[in-house]
């Protein structure tokens, strides 16, 4: 979000961070609760003395953790947009063999993390990643880089509880508070998801994820719907910043 920030704070105050022990916040255990993290949120909006209520905006899993501080701290929150978020029960409601397929892919994670990447293996990576970078400047483009390789364990150990413990703290969550809401589909190409998921397969995932953003929507009689069919799940806010901009500022003004 970091590209998008900048114009956002032209229209607005505007708080970018990252949850404890990811990004480049301070170390700190994973994996972690749900409630520890949207705990954790609102006590440094309280220290930084940032008054509410909140337009949150969050992607992934960060999406999953502003609609559950919406449903815990309703009075608080003004608004939601929705980066093609997870949803407690993508999991449960996919195929069978999407559900067999990721509990092999967790284990070889956590077997994965127990051994050092070559530097082979860490060139190939840095490579992708400048690549992906290539339009951002070098004074940004290279700490981003080396921030990605010293911390790609941090995704796999924040997993270890998302689909278990989590994921049942999101569903006995109150009910979404009756705010503007808007909940975007990336259903574009994604070279990560390519990777790990048979096409046939992913598209099945895919559809689902996209009925489950829809049920989301239908939460608030405020609420809408959004697909991006030309961007994937994990840059949607870099291949396609006008669609996120766009829903941020139409947003903005229902807030208003």
């Amino acid at each position: 979000m970091g590209n998008l920030h900048h114009r956002i704070a032209e229209l607005t105050s505007s708080v970018l961070y990252d949850r404890a022990g990811t990004g480049w916040s301070e170390p700190a255990g994973l994996p972690r609760t749900a409630a520890e993290v949207t705990g954790e949120l609102r006590e440094l909006l309280r220290a930084a003395a940032i008054p509410g209520p909140y337009l949150l905006v969050g992607h992934s899993l960060g999406g999953a953790y502003a609609r559950h501080y919406a449903r815990c701290f309703p009075s608080e929150v003004a608004g939601l947009l929705l980066l093609d978020p997870f949803h407690e029960d993508l999991v449960v409601r996919a195929p069978l063999r999407a559900r067999e397929r990721l509990d092999g892919m967790l284990e070889q994670m956590r077997d994965q993390e127990l051994a050092e990447p070559t530097e082979e293996q860490f060139q190939r990576s840095r490579e992708q990643l400048a690549h992906h970078f290539a339009a951002w400047p070098e004074s940004v483009r290279e700490p981003l880089v080396e921030r990605h390789l010293a911390t790609w364990r941090v995704a796999s150990r924040e997993n270890q509880n998302l689909y278990d413990e989590v994921a049942e703290e999101f569903r006995r969550a109150p009910g979404t508070p009756d705010v503007p809401l808007i909940a975007l589909s990336a259903m574009g190409p994604d070279a990560t998801q390519a990777h790990l998921w048979p096409e046939e397969l992913l598209h099945e995932i895919n559809e689902g994820k996209r009925a489950l953003h829809a049920e989301l929507a239908a939460e608030t009689s405020h609420g809408e719907h959004r697909v991006v069919d030309d961007a994937g799940h994990g840059w949607v806010h870099e291949e396609r910043p006008d669609a996120v901009l766009q829903a941020f500022n139409d947003l903005l003004r229902r807030v208003r």
